[in-house]
């Protein structure tokens, strides 16, 4: 069995094309350049002018022909609606032309599917950051549950606003990750878990408060060990919770070196094991909403037409997970 899945949920396009049994032919994506913040409108009109020559791409580098898929997967939500809609129609369009069954998949659970393919994880922890999403997530009861979240922003957006308002540049990421690395002083700054949640709004706004009063490197050194120490504390206290064995770090924020360090030393602390799947994983990408596209289609999972609506506020601990037992 052959899937075509289609990501779109904001500023980055994916088409992947992956077979039943885990193999990926196809992982094709195109980023929106942007300067500032993501504007969903030109987001979304970035993915209706590339999303055509992504998917012949795709099909071209798969060395496959379109008949040849055997079902549509689509990022249905959670995202921006703008650029889930442009993902919508054009995943209705393959279905109907083609004469394909659909499915419309969670994002953040496609995240969660794909590092378990590629890392052969088994039953984790998982911690999920990203720009939109921050969330500790495990299954249990026939249900991903989310046992630890953001109340405000994710800590992405939070390293990309400060990074933007810094006047550093964007993506902010991988600059104030290259930053920290320099760093040599630890300033202090507001550490907000309640619960198993986290808050970061706090922690953006002190750190832009620091700005000309210390040196850049310790400034994103000081940002990134308290936000990473946080988000460490909430998926080493889900394990101790859970009584897990494994920890999964996924998402686009999983590719800083320090965050999977730090995880790394919890997990060797505890006895588990620490899994991360590659770069071209973590982020969003085409091949995880395939992959979960085969998952639910082969455990039963049917989607007529009229329920590919778009879901910007699709709850991780929404959907019944039928391809686990």
């Amino acid at each position: 069995m052959i899937c075509l899945g289609i990501e779109g949920t904001a500023q980055k396009l994916g088409v992947g094309i992956v077979t039943d049994d885990g193999e990926i032919l196809a992982n094709i994506s195109k980023h929106q350049e942007i300067r500032e913040g993501i504007h969903p409108r030109d987001a979304a009109i970035h993915h209706a002018e590339h999303i055509k020559n992504l998917i012949l791409k795709a099909i071209e580098t798969a060395k496959i022909d379109f008949n040849d898929i055997d079902v549509i997967a689509f990022s249905q939500g959670p995202g921006l609606g703008p650029c889930l809609r442009v993902v919508a129609v054009a995943a209705r369009t393959l279905s109907l032309k083609l004469n394909k069954p659909i499915v419309g998949v969670n994002h953040c659970i496609a995240h969660v599917e794909i590092g378990r393919l590629r890392t052969k994880a088994e039953d984790p922890v998982t911690l999920y950051v990203s720009g939109g999403n921050t969330q500790v997530i495990a299954y249990t009861d026939k249900r991903y549950r989310v046992f630890g979240e953001t109340l405000d922003i994710a800590v992405g957006n939070m390293i990309d606003q400060f990074a933007r308002d810094s006047g550093l540049g964007n993506p902010g990421g991988p600059i104030v990750e290259k930053l920290a690395m320099k760093g040599k002083k630890y300033i202090p700054m507001p550490y907000s878990i309640k619960g198993m949640d986290v808050s970061f709004s706090g922690l953006l706004t002190h750190a832009l408060k620091l700005l000309n009063k210390y040196p850049i490197e310790d400034i994103c050194f000081s940002l990134q060990e308290t936000a990473f120490s946080m988000l460490v504390e909430v998926t080493e206290r889900a394990v101790a919770q859970l009584n897990k064995e494994e920890v999964l770090l996924v998402g686009g924020v999983g590719v800083n070196k320090r965050l999977q360090s730090m995880l790394k030393k919890m997990c060797i602390e505890r006895g588990c094991k620490f899994y991360v799947p590659e770069n071209e994983f973590l982020g969003d990408n085409g091949a995880m909403i395939a992959w979960l596209g085969i998952l639910m289609y082969k455990s039963g999972v049917r989607h007529k037409l009229e329920d590919t609506y778009i879901k910007q506020k699709f709850r991780t601990d929404e959907v019944e997970v039928t391809w686990r037992y």
